[in-house]
This record gives structure tokens, C-alpha cells and sequence, in this order.
């Protein structure tokens, strides 16, 4: 295992950390390790990697891999990385936001120069935009194989929430919607420089090779943020409110009965596949 030298390249570098961008940068090796064991990388694996930092698990990661590419938004972070990956001659440092850039694009450039035939997304993600970037990767990015996130402890247990549980919500539907996801394990604060003040988790993605229902996804997120929008409503209310499948309450009410379904249900109770029924039917005529 590469040797972690976190504080070692932080001095060197005199690295101010930008807490605007979450910048908290792993300072465990043991950590590093598992989070790689979880990505399940091989030698014809190529790894997006966002928010590198100083490269502490880029480097770890590329004694493995075909290659990685790591996206850093911060500029002040380059030269320190550059330094500190030097010895690698399979990873490629992009200075730019994961937001804007062309991911598609990348993956097919490096997959081709690295030779590698599967793609894993690995990330320690600021916790002010993790739910953006995620779901960035599910709708939009096609090719990849798995993805292993750190995040907030909080988000991790709403993306593998069930229905009935007070953590279910349309992230949770969002998230099992296009993958299946994994708890792996907890990381306390003490494990980064400088400390958070949350506990983090490390949370893996598996890519379905389908979504369990087909459904007109505009409609069907719609949907499922409508019934989620006011939790103390109940499904009927929230959908007739928001006037989406110009459907009254009777209408749905009559729709909900045909599924099975009180009156007075409230879209916490639905399942991914609920939901697409419910999508579906409210989508006809």
C-alpha cells in the first residue's frame, strides 16, 4: 500500500484549505485502502476520480488501475498534486469543475489511452454539492460500471432508505431508480485534515444495467418530487396540487384504489416499482 503523506504535502505546499469547498482530505490509510477495496478496481479498470485534493488515494488507486483521471476544481491544489503523482505515469489531473466538464467525453479519451474496458467513479465528495454531482453521474453519464462515494453520513442512509422509513424520500427513489446501493462503512472525523464536524460514510453504487420499471422519466420524477414536496400530505393532495397530469382528486383517488392503495396514503409508503405503476397509470388518458 502507497504510504499516506497528507500533512507531509500540505506543509510542503503550504496548502491553505478552502472550507467553502469542503476541502477535508483523508488522512487514513486504512481508510484509503477499504475505499479502494470497495471500488473493486483491477488492471483494466479506468477511475474517474472527483475531488483528488492532494492525490492521497489517486496514488493508491493507480498502482492498481489501467488509469485514473482525477478532476480537481481547485487551482491551488495543482501544483501540489502534480508534485505528489509525479512517479505515476497512468493518471491525467484536469483542472476544472466535475459540473461543467464533458464526463462522457473523458471516459472515452482515457478508456482508449489507458487501455482499459470498465470505468469506476470514485469520489470524496464536499458535502454542499453531493447530491447534485451524484445524480449528474445517474442521469446523465452512460459507460459507467460502479461508483464508490464518501459522504455525509445522513445522505448516505437516505439513498439506501426503504419505504416506511423516515429517512425515505425522492433522493432514496432516485438513487435505487437507477442503481443499487450499499452502505460500506462509517469514517469518523479524526481521519481527515482539517476535522468535519460530521461523520462520513462510504457508500457504493452499483449501475443497473436497467431501471426496475419502465416509465416516462420526466414524468415519473415529477411525480415522485410532488409526492414528496409536502411530506404531511397525503399522495392525493400532493399530486392534484401540483398539476402535473391534469388529474382531479376523484381521478386519482380512483387510480390509487385500482392499485391497491387508501386514499390516504402518503408517498413515503411507495416503492420504486409504486411509483412507476402510479406514473404510468397517471400518465394515460
Amino acid at each position: 500500500m502507497i504510504k499516506n503523506n497528507t500533512l507531509e504535502v500540505i506543509k510542503k505546499h503550504n496548502l491553505k484549505l478552502t472550507k467553502t469547498l469542503g476541502q477535508n482530505f483523508l488522512n487514513d490509510d486504512s481508510v484509503v485502502k477499504r475505499i479502494v477495496s470497495a471500488a473493486e478496481i483491477d488492471g483494466r479498470t479506468l477511475v474517474l476520480e472527483v475531488g483528488p485534493g492532494i492525490g492521497s488515494m489517486t496514488k493508491e488507486m493507480a498502482s492498481i488501475a489501467a488509469g485514473v483521471v482525477a478532476v480537481e476544481i481547485d487551482k491551488h491544489l495543482i501544483a501540489a498534486l502534480n508534485d505528489n503523482l509525479s512517479e505515476f505515469s497512468n493518471i491525467a489531473i484536469i483542472n476544472s469543475d466535475i459540473m461543467k466538464v464533458d464526463i462522457e467525453a473523458i471516459i472515452n479519451e482515457y478508456k482508449e489511452k489507458y487501455n482499459a474496458d470498465r470505468v469506476k467513479v470514485v469520489a470524496n465528495l464536499p458535502y454542499y454539492i453531493t447530491t447534485p454531482i451524484i445524480m449528474k453521474f445517474l442521469e446523465e453519464v452512460k459507460g459507467i460500471d460502479g461508483m464508490v462515494f464518501m459522504v455525509q453520513k445522513e445522505v448516505a442512509q437516505r439513498m439506501v432508505s426503504k419505504p416506511g422509513i423516515k429517512d425515505y424520500g425522492a433522493l432514496s427513489v432516485a438513487v435505487q431508480f437507477y442503481s443499487n446501493p450499499q452502505i460500506m462503512f462509517d469514517v469518523p472525523p479524526h481521519c481527515f485534515i482539517p476535522q468535519p464536524e460530521v461523520h462520513s460514510t462510504v457508500i457504493k453504487l452499483d449501475i443497473l444495467d436497467e431501471p426496475p420499471v419502465k416509465v416516462n422519466k420526466e414524468l415519473y420524477f415529477k411525480l415522485v418530487k410532488a409526492s414528496f414536496g409536502q411530506r404531511r400530505k397525503t399522495l392525493v393532495n400532493g399530486l392534484a396540487n401540483a398539476g402535473i397530469f391534469n388529474k382531479s382528486k376523484e381521478q386519482i383517488k380512483h387510480i390509487l384504489d385500482s392499485m391497491g392503495l387508501n386514499e390516504n396514503v402518503r408517498g413515503e409508503v411507495l416503492s420504486v416499482e409504486k411509483f412507476g405503476e402510479l406514473s404510468n397509470l397517471m400518465e394515460q388518458k
